[in-house]
C-alpha cells in the first residue's frame, strides 16, 4: 500500500518497499488465529510501462525486472539467477551463513529457501500450476482469462479450507496514457463467487 501511495512508477514503488523493508524488516502472523505462522513476502509490481517481481527473506531481497512473457508468484521464492536489483548484503549474508560458497553462480531461490529450485518447476504446487495456466494462454490473456485462472481450485490457486484465498485482483494497464487503467477486486475471500 505504501508503494502505491508514495510512488508513481513500478520502479519507484520497488524502491519504497525495499527501503522500508531494510529499515523496519517484516513479520507478523499470517492468520487471525493465535497460531504463530509467518512467512516472507513476494510482490508483483507493475505500471503501464514495466513490471517487477520482488521476493524477500527477512530484510534481504532480490528483484527481477519482467522483460516479457508471463510471470507469477506463489508462497515460495522463484527468482533464481536473473537478479536485476538486490539487497546490498544479500550475497555476503548468504556466504556468511554457509548457504553459498561464493564460487558458483548465485541462485536466490536455491540459496534462501528450503525448497530445491528443481522441485519448484516440477512439483504440483500453486506456483507451478499457475505458471502452466498462464503459459497455456500466453499471448492472449484477457481479464476474463485471468479471472478464470484465479478461480481455479484444482490447481490450488483458489485455496479452500484452513488457508483460504483472501482476495484476488486483476488489473488492465494499457500502455497508452490516454486509456484508463481498470482494476477488478473480489468482494469475498473466494474468487469463485
Amino acid at each position: 500500500r505504501l508503494g502505491l501511495e508514495r510512488a508513481d512508477t513500478a520502479e519507484k514503488a520497488l524502491a519504497v518497499i525495499t527501503d522500508l523493508l531494510e529499515k523496519y524488516g517484516q513479520g507478523g502472523n499470517c492468520m487471525e488465529s493465535h497460531m504463530a505462522f509467518t512467512y516472507h513476502n513476494s510482490f508483483l509490481i507493475a505500471d503501464r510501462k514495466e513490471a517487477w517481481v520482488l521476493e524477500t527473506s527477512g530484510k534481504y531481497w532480490a528483484a527481477e525486472k519482467v522483460e516479457g512473457g508471463v510471470r507469477n508468484i506463489s508462497n515460495q521464492l522463484s527468482i533464481t539467477t536473473k537478479i536485476d536489483r538486490e539487497h546490498p548484503e544479500l550475497k555476503a549474508y548468504a556466504k556468511s551463513r554457509g548457504w553459498w560458497d561464493g564460487e558458483k553462480e548465485f541462485d536466490f531461490a536455491a540459496t534462501y529457501s528450503y525448497v530445491n529450485t528443481a522441485r519448484m518447476t516440477t512439483s504440483r504446487g500453486r506456483y507451478c500450476e499457475g505458471y502452466k495456466l498462464l503459459n497455456k494462454h500466453k499471448g492472449s490473456i484477457t481479464p476474463e482469462i485471468m479471472m478464470e485462472i484465479l478461480r481455479d481450485k484444482e490447481s490450488g490457486i483458489n485455496m479452500e479450507g484452513g488457508f483460504m484465498t483472501t482476495g484476488s485482483m486483476v488489473s488492465v494497464l494499457p500502455q497508452q496514457p490516454n486509456l484508463p487503467c481498470i482494476h477488478f477486486f473480489t468482494g469475498t475471500p473466494d474468487p469463485a463467487r
